[in-house]
Order: structure tokens, then C-alpha cells, then sequence
């Protein structure tokens, strides 16, 4: 249980560092920030909701939904909310060319 709690944490920071990059999102991260840039929301709760609906479809379509699937998709959205705030708060370094 806790390399999950430690792969979550991971797993969030990263996100939040890759998107705070504007390098381009993988496709369910840039469907959570099109829905809350469309939205306006916050990325918590739409990332939470993307990962409950996954999860949801997942089991219907006859998967294994575990414990740590199921702590994954109901903390990930705070995770990575809570780690882009603090990376919002770092000093900005401009990129020169």
C-alpha cells in the first residue's frame, strides 16, 4: 500500500511538471484541461471525475477495479492540483532561444 501512496504522489508530481512545460498533454490530460479551460474548473475536480467515469467504464466492460485503482482515481485530481500550485509559486525562468 505504500508504493501506491508513493506511485500516486509520483504520478502527480510528473503531471503536474509536464504540464506546467506547455509542451503538449497526452490525450486524457489534455481532455482534462479542455474541459477546464472550457469549463472553467478546477483540475481536481475534473481529473477525479475522468478517472471515477474510466474506472466506471473499465468495470463495466467486465475489468478488475482494485483498492489501488480505486484510491488512484479519487486522489490523482488533488495530487496534481495540489503539485501545480506549488510549482505556480516557483520563480519563473524565461526560456531564451
Amino acid at each position: 500500500m505504500i508504493f501506491c501512496l508513493i506511485g500516486i504522489l509520483l504520478y502527480g508530481f510528473g503531471t503536474a511538471l509536464y504540464l506546467t512545460c506547455y509542451l503538449g498533454a497526452g490525450p486524457r490530460d489534455g481532455l482534462m484541461v479542455g474541459i477546464c479551460q472550457r469549463f472553467h474548473l478546477r483540475i481536481n475536480v475534473v481529473r477525479t471525475s475522468l478517472e471515477i467515469s474510466v474506472c466506471l467504464l473499465g468495470f463495466l466492460l467486465g475489468g478488475v477495479v482494485g483498492l489501488g485503482t480505486v484510491l488512484f482515481a479519487t486522489s490523482i485530481g488533488g495530487v496534481v492540483q495540489f503539485f501545480l500550485n506549488i510549482i505556480a509559486r516557483l520563480p519563473h525562468i524565461p526560456y531564451e532561444k
